[in-house]
């Protein structure tokens, strides 16, 4: 797939840009801060609702404006569509395809499929379990987009239990009324928090032979690239009084019923603590290099790689689900050749050099391999030219 046409009013740094984008590769050349990013940032925001850089939109719109609008048009196989995004802060974003009425936004997720390789990506080893949660949800989401509706809901029922859990902290007992209103929320939190781990599974089930297979080529299978799904379930036990320390195996409804004895089960310290101990939103995902993990112990080299193992991963697994002809992602390196050895900057290039559309971006054309010299644009503050 590729995007041809890129329209954007008022946001980030641009009052307006028009970008006609080819098939193949696009190389975005300008100096740091004049809005290179913005722009394979509002690709990506057709593609996930959301941005890599900020975890909410009001960064998003320009000072001054109410909103911001992407359009673009998007080429998926044999098929031609519009696809256009209204960004309001603090209100519901809506959407329009082929300039149809607007509907929520979320309807176009899935249109649009983008694998980003940037700075940034180094949080996903080194960062909070919440990097690496967010890539395996929006990998879910953008596999099955009826899944972002399980995560919306599944924020909404763990931000109204922990309400609930606070304002009844520390006590002992409860009243009948209070005991089946959590109860109540024990079986949502349960129902759609074992969908989401059981999508998550999924996922990286997908993704681990591509990751094992890129890292190794990335760093000369040195060392084996390993990804293991940790649970906040681990250490409890199920029916048998067996100790959990792999989901994997496990369906959804096993993996509910656990949830739910889990949370059954320690009653007291949530209560004592005031907030939901159990569940997705607890859960991360354990990298490892060979015997060790990558967090705190991967040079600065090999953290890279990792990152660059997980992108190429996606990229894979994106393509098996929809091989059609022209349906590959868009693959986006935002300012990443600069930041690696030339070894692994040769490799990536020769990776990724035959996807259907491929944007670099770059503060220097020399920081660009051979192999990703395309079709170049200037970009300056609020301008993006051809070359």
């Amino acid at each position: 797939m590729y995007i041809s046409q890129l329209s954007l009013t008022s946001f980030r740094s641009y009052v307006q840009a028009d970008v006609q984008l080819a098939p193949g590769i696009n190389v975005l050349v300008g100096p740091n801060g004049v809005g290179k990013t913005n722009i394979v940032e509002a690709i990506g925001y057709l593609a996930n609702l959301s941005s890599h850089r900020v975890s909410n939109d009001a960064p998003l719109i320009q000072f001054g404006s109410e909103r911001a609008l992407i359009r673009g048009t998007l080429h998926r196989g044999s098929q031609t569509s519009s696809l256009e995004v209204e960004i309001t802060s603090g209100k519901i974003n809506r959407a329009r395809i082929n300039r149809a009425n607007p509907v929520r936004a979320r309807e176009i997720l899935g249109l649009v499929r983008t694998v980003l390789f940037a700075p940034e990506d180094l949080a996903l080893i080194k960062g909070d379990p919440s990097n690496r949660r967010r890539f395996l949800d929006e990998m879910l989401i953008s596999l099955r987009p009826i899944e972002a509706g399980t995560k919306n809901d599944y924020e909404r029922i763990v931000k109204q239990r922990n309400a609930l859990l606070k304002s009844i902290r520390g006590k002992s007992k409860l009243n009948s009324s209070q005991e089946s209103t959590l109860q109540a929320w024990d079986m949502q939190l349960a129902n759609c928090g074992a969908r989401l781990i059981r999508g998550r599974l999924n996922v990286l089930a997908l993704l681990r032979p591509y990751m094992e297979a890129a890292y190794a080529d990335l760093a000369d299978g040195k060392k084996h690239a390993g990804a293991i799904y940790r649970s906040s379930l681990e250490g409890e036990t199920d029916e048998n009084s067996l100790p959990v320390n792999d989901l994997e195996g496990m369906g959804q409804d096993e993996i509910r019923e656990l949830l739910l004895n889990s949370i059954e089960a320690n009653r007291s310290r949530e209560l004592d603590r005031g907030i939901s101990l159990f569940g997705p939103h607890r859960d991360d995902l354990t990298l490892t290099l060979g015997a060790t993990p990558a967090k705190g112990y991967a040079s600065h080299g090999e953290t890279w790689s990792f990152a660059l193992a997980l992108r190429l991963a996606a990229y894979r697994v994106f393509g098996d689900d929809d091989p059609r002809t022209g349906s590959g992602p868009i693959l986006i390196l935002d300012d990443v050749f600069a930041e690696l050895d030339a070894t692994r900057r040769d490799r990536l290039a020769h990776i990724v050099s035959g996807a259907e559309q491929v944007l670099v971006t770059a503060a220097v054309a020399a920081d660009v391999p051979e192999a990703l010299k395309g079709h170049f644009f200037q970009v300056s503050p609020g301008r993006v030219s051809d070359v």
